[in-house]
């Protein structure tokens, strides 16, 4: 007979903690919640409740479990999360999801088809972020609830996968439950880590108390805790120590011997003298056995020895059984309540608790339990044929419990390649240490280079360095010793990309020392490449402090370059000959960044090669990495975006959230450069926060600064000034951006406060940086806008910084282009060549059509000049300026084009219209639009002469919108007033 209870007791505070989650969750404030405690305890019957709670409230659930079986299975419970609800419902539609389609694939089978691009592992921190999105897409209406039970059995990825979830998910409208014991290991670490940054909660679950013993009784027997028999409490609550699981068994075991019964209208005890309760559910759950027919115990113990999870197959091959018989014999010991169907898998089944199947492989003595798991691990290598990676790591256990430690470190080391080589470094490390701590002597050095590696993939170069370095000598040029050689060097490039110098060139030194003096051609590109790579890096010092980038500006700097560049091209040309495409694709990717310098076609040419490669071996990684920087040099070179959305696609089809972050960056500069506000504004919003959750930092901060330069090119300069605190805070200031930031950003800003001076310091400020720190931008106005502003000023650098940038490659780039071609007019009508500053202008036109907010400030800059030198058009300039600039609101400009016509005699436009920009409240109390336009520049507290400059007019006319200004708006003086047109900046119109 079957004892369970119907309802949840001595639980009432952790119901109360799930019940104001989902309140809150029902408001859009996500929360975490871990449930902690030991096999039994009630961990899954809260969860359930959860469960129910949210059904309730209209809630989408989710609901998944790890394996107790042993087994590595990567994601096992977020699969089966996601399969619980797309079963029935069907996987969502919605377009938000899109991008995240791929990432998702290996988490939701329905998206799999054609979505990710072989070759291509999506990373934890996508796949993550992926989830995020989904269940965030899933509860928009009301909130959704993930639950994830037994995460101490779970994988390391689910625990990174996990981790990430509940540190992002307090602004979304997701309820976490997870579920574990309080075992030393990753999931409790989490959960003890998330509570410390207060991302989460964590309820340790104890032992019922004594009351509540009785209180469960009651509801198993289905009577008022009253007519609980007094010895049988006893006996439950003496045996059972609170467990609620083992009070079940217990009370199932008085029920099926018939010492506990009705009569007389209730419920008896009979004495038997001297107790028989076993200290645990063992010799209660062998009694229940002896009970049931011999076929069917004989398949329980045999499922029992597969594990809490079997799958019909493998308990097909061991017991030899037909269909017919086989699962008339489930069926008997699923009514008895001792396994049920698993949800997850159509073939598998459960035992309805991880204790009943350890306790019934504990009834069977030592020697029998080996030789049932030895029979077992022969009938299913007999019958499987080919392993699958799960059957293999069955094998592997099913070889341990016989006894055969060799055997079972094989087959575990076989899974941890094979996980290795689709990504799943986490996992494979997890595996492989089985492996190596079961291996004989003579496998184990061959497990262990694996395992570095795996290390190395995940993040821990720490174990991964020590793992390699207490390896035993191998002679130089032996099998053994180039393998080794193989994982220093791949060990070096991943310490290379985490920019971990020092520990790059301690493995590249151990792998030079295994190769010996003369390494084979391919294994010279391959550690050639990498120290190609961290020659870019800034050098740093023993401490770990960085001196910054080499100077690669003198004879020296040079001369190494010319080197890393000749080793490189020797890389690629030796790699691509020797079968590498991998390390032939890294070296035309970095002989790229290296032949820049030289001009835009040969750093194509390379990128092209290094297409072709990626293209014919099929390396999907690597053609979207060239796909993507094949875009940015056409949008430098032309200002279009044509390739850099083919690249998107790329990224897109690959399922690179990172690499699609990257393009979503370069087309948002690309729209704030083409006067497209609106379109970069978009996808700043949409990428900048989620860039940040993939810990994307270098996208992150280009994003940052792309919003920073959109506020700067609009001429909305307290905007400019809160992007640029937040990257400076992302570490945007020792970055490479930083000529980008001085020059694309700040002094475009000034220039549209019509504050030049200003803006010619800020271009001073990222040449002086350039110089000190080389780099591959060419936006930052070194190469035109700078040169521009000088020869306009007159000064005797000018027509030097001139003929400099137009013989560099960045002088080629239609930005630069457009500024230097003005150069070239102004310095043309100077020289008495009017004609020719015409053509000139005419071609800086052709150069600027996709720039048109740059184009019309180059003709208000330009005109000065025309009009001093008589040549040009410069009266239509200023006015074709002027309307540009008040129709988009940068009022500094218009006004200034306008005072630029008046003193050249031409009419100049009466703008006294722009009611419709004045907020309600000042509209209202009678402000003007000339005061209006005051009033916004006393934000950043000018002083009179500064607005004067600004607007054009004069400080006597300032004064007077002072005044009128304080007298409508009821400001007690100039502060205050200042203070509500700061509040006024602030507040959306």
């Amino acid at each position: 007979m079957r004892a369970t209870s119907s309802v949840i007791v001595g639980r009432d505070a952790e119901i109360r903690l799930l019940d104001e989650a989902l309140e809150s969750v029902g408001k859009g404030a996500g929360r975490a919640v871990f449930l902690v405690g030991e096999a039994g305890i009630g961990k899954s019957r809260l969860a359930g409740e959860s469960a129910l709670r949210a059904y309730d409230r209209d809630m989408p659930v989710l609901r998944g479990r790890a394996t107790s079986t042993g087994l590595v299975v990567p994601f096992r419970p977020l699969v089966e999360a996601l399969s619980s609800r797309f079963r029935a419902a069907g996987a969502p539609d919605d377009p938000e999801l899109q991008p995240y389609r791929p990432a998702l694939a290996g988490l939701v089978p329905e998206w799999r088809a054609g979505t990710v691009a072989p070759g291509y592992a999506i990373s934890l921190v996508e796949l993550a972020e992926a989830l995020l999105r989904l269940l965030a897409v899933l509860g928009r209406e009301r909130g959704c609830v993930i639950l994830l039970e037994d995460l101490h059995d779970s994988d390391t990825e689910t625990i990174a996968v996990v981790e990430y979830v509940v540190d992002n998910v307090a602004e979304l409208p997701v309820l976490l439950v997870g579920t574990l014991r309080p075992d030393p290991g990753p999931a409790l670490d989490l959960a003890l880590a998330a509570e410390l940054r207060n991302t989460a909660s964590v309820r340790e679950l104890g032992p019922l108390d004594e009351a509540a013993v009785r209180d469960m009784a009651a509801a198993c027997l289905d009577v008022g805790p009253g007519e609980v028999p007094p010895a049988a409490h006893r006996h439950l609550w003496q045996w059972a120590c609170g467990n609620p699981y083992l009070v079940e068994v217990l009370l199932a075991d008085l029920l099926d011997t018939g010492r506990l019964s009705r009569a007389d209208g209730g419920w008896q005890l009979a004495e038997h003298g001297e107790a028989t309760v076993p200290t645990g559910a063992v010799r209660s759950w062998a009694r229940r056995l002896d009970r049931l027919d011999e076929p069917v115990r004989e398949l329980l113990l045999v499922a029992a020895t597969l594990g809490g999870r079997f799958s019909v197959g493998a308990l097909r091959a061991v017991t030899g059984l037909d269909d017919r018989a086989l699962f008339a014999h489930l069926r008997s010991a699923s009514e008895v309540g001792i396994i049920a169907p698993d949800g997850a898998a159509h073939d598998h089944y459960t035992f309805r608790h991880v204790l009943t199947a350890d306790a019934l492989r504990a009834s069977l003595p030592p020697a029998e339990q080996a030789a049932l798991a030895r029979r077992a691990a022969s009938a299913i290598e007999e019958s499987a044929g080919e392993l699958s990676g799960d059957q293999r790591q069955l094998m592997a256990t099913l070889r341990l419990a016989a006894g055969d430690k060799v055997a079972a470190s094989r087959q575990f080391a076989q899974v941890g390649r094979q996980m290795l080589d689709a990504g799943a470094s986490g996992s494979a490390a997890v595996l492989l240490e089985r492996a190596r701590g079961l291996a004989a002597d003579e496998e184990r050095d061959e497990v262990t280079v694996q395992l570095a590696i795996a290390q190395a993939e995940s993040g821990r170069l720490d174990e991964a360095a020590a793992l390699l370095d207490d390896l035993p000598p191998a002679p130089a040029g032996s099998r053994a010793a180039e393998e080794r050689a193989q994982a220093h060097t791949q060990v070096a490039w991943v310490a290379t990309m985490a920019e971990q110098q020092e520990e790059a060139r301690r493995r590249i030194r151990a792998a030079r020392a295994l190769l010996g003096i003369a390494p084979r051609p391919e294994q010279e590109a391959a550690l050639a490449v990498v120290e190609g790579h961290l020659a870019l890096l800034p050098e740093r010092d023993g401490g770990g402090e960085g001196r910054g980038p080499v100077d690669r500006g003198g004879e020296d700097g040079r001369e190494r370059l010319e080197e890393e560049e000749r080793s490189a091209r020797w890389a690629a040309l030796t790699a691509e000959q020797r079968g590498r495409p991998v390390v032939a694709c890294q070296a035309w990717q970095l002989l790229a960044m290296l032949s820049r310098e030289r001009g835009f076609d040969e750093a194509d040419a390379c990128l092209e090669r290094m297409l072709a490669v990626a293209e014919e071996h099929r390396l999907a990684v690597y053609r979207a990495e060239a796909l993507v920087r094949l875009g940015t040099n056409a949008f430098m070179r032309t200002g279009e975006a044509t390739r850099l959305e083919t690249a998107r696609t790329a990224a897109h089809e690959l399922g690179s959230l990172a690499l699609l972050q990257s393009v979503d960056g370069l087309l948002a500069m690309q729209s704030v450069l083409g006067g497209r506000w609106d379109r970069a504004r978009g996808i700043v919003e949409r990428s900048v926060e989620a860039s940040a959750r993939l810990q994307n930092l270098s996208t992150h901060r280009y994003l940052l600064l792309v919003d920073a330069t959109l506020a700067a090119h609009q001429g909305r300069a307290r905007e400019q000034e809160r992007a640029l605190v937040r990257f400076r805070r992302a570490g945007g200031e020792e970055s490479m951006l930083v000529p980008l930031q001085r020059g694309l950003c700040q002094a475009v800003g000034a220039l549209m406060g019509e504050d030049r001076e200003r803006a010619k310091a800020e271009l001073d400020a990222a040449l002086a940086w350039e110089r000190e720190h080389p780099s591959f931008f060419y936006l930052s106005g070194r190469y035109g806008l700078g040169p521009l502003l000088r020869i306009l000023d007159g000064e005797d650098a000018g027509r030097e910084a001139y003929q400099e940038a137009l013989a560099s490659p960045g002088g080629q780039l239609a930005w630069n282009r457009m500024f230097l071609g003005m150069a070239d007019a102004v310095l043309r009508g100077r020289d008495g060549d009017p004609e020719g500053a015409r053509r000139a202008v005419e071609q800086a036109g052709r150069a600027a059509t996709v720039f048109p907010q740059a184009w019309h400030l180059a003709l208000r800059l330009t005109a000065e000049a025309a009009l001093a030198d008589s040549w040009g058009e410069p009266v239509a300039w200023l006015r074709t300026a002027e309307e540009y600039f008040h129709e988009a609101g940068v009022l500094p400009v218009a006004g200034a084009c306008r005072a630029a016509l008046r003193q050249a005699g031409a009419g100049a436009p009466q703008r006294r219209g722009g009611r419709e920009r004045i907020p309600a409240g000042l509209r209202t109390a009678g402000v003007t639009p000339r005061e209006y336009e005051v009033f916004v520049l006393l934000a950043e507290r000018p002083g009179n002469q500064q607005i004067a400059q600004s607007l054009c007019i004069s400080p006597r006319t300032v004064e007077k919108h002072m005044a009128s200004l304080m007298s409508k708006t009821g400001s007690a003086d100039r502060s205050a007033l200042c203070a509500l047109s700061a509040a006024s900046a602030d507040t959306p119109t």
